[in-house]
């Protein structure tokens, strides 16, 4: 059981080596977020890492995470009184897919859970199309985000990856 152990971990690190089409991917994102999500949060803002294994020239999946962050506000509330809202940030666990359009348009999507780490939302289904621009070592993106449970949480952002 130990050399099967053992040779299956020496497969996977040789492939990660010499995978020279899989890339490990770091960046951040900033966003606004829109519907109900806009009454209660100033902004969405994060980091972002992935890491995608190439399964054909245009098409790439893998596992993503990272930390994001709804900002709080200030409204209105009951009785006219001024209130501010808890920050919500979220540990995200997701597969995310890749489309290449051309050699350098890509369309993506991230699904998984979000796990609240801290504020009073509980974990939810993560969800983010995304569309956007890649040369070799950079990607810039637009994506919709989606926390969802009882309540959605939801952005729309603006991203900036860095390939390895």
């Amino acid at each position: 059981m130990k050399r099967i152990l053992l040779s299956l971990f020496a497969c996977m690190v040789f492939a990660f080596v010499n995978a020279q089409d899989n890339h490990f991917k770091v960046g951040a994102h900033v966003g606004l977020p829109i519907g109900k999500s806009y009454d209660l949060f100033d902004m969405n803002l994060g980091i972002d890492v992935a890491y995608l294994w190439s399964i054909n020239d245009k098409f790439s999946a893998g596992v993503t995470s990272g930390y994001t962050m709804y900002t709080s506000k200030t409204y209105i509330g009951q009785f006219g009184r001024m209130q501010r809202t808890t920050n919500q940030n979220f540990v995200p666990v997701a597969g995310t897919a890749q489309y290449s359009l051309s050699e350098n348009w890509f369309l993506g999507a991230d699904l998984g859970f979000a796990i609240n780490v801290y504020g009073d939302l509980d974990r939810g289904v993560l969800y983010q199309p995304k569309f956007g621009y890649q040369t070799k070592k950079i990607e810039l993106f637009a994506a919709y985000k989606g926390i969802a449970d009882e309540y959605t949480v939801s952005s729309l952002n603006l991203g900036f990856n860095y390939k390895f």
